[in-house]
């Protein structure tokens, strides 16, 4: 994948493997494989042995940091890579 390449640029029902996602969302792909691990990261899907993870999914799990403000609330919350307490599972929406 491009260095450039970006979410608009990727039709939204493109499957990635890990490194071009995690180039995507401008992180490592061990921090991505290590979301993956702690469930804190985007779905992705299993397909045989290989993990991929589909554009619009990536786009979706990246929105729900997305703030106006730092006062902003904001709709959800992009947890970091690590296991989350009990507080932070109780507010989170779901995943």
């Amino acid at each position: 994948m491009h260095p450039d390449t970006d979410f608009d640029s990727l039709p939204g029902s493109k499957y990635l493997r890990t490194p071009d996602a995690a180039q995507l969302l401008g992180l490592s792909p061990r921090t991505l494989e290590k979301h993956r691990t702690f469930g804190t990261g985007p779905t992705y899907r299993k397909l045989g042995g290989r993990i991929v993870y589909r554009v619009d999914d990536l786009r979706q799990w990246a929105d729900r940091g997305v703030r106006q403000s730092t006062s902003d609330p904001g709709a959800g919350t992009v947890f970091a890579a690590r296991p989350l307490t009990a507080e932070e599972i109780a507010v989170s929406d779901g995943r």
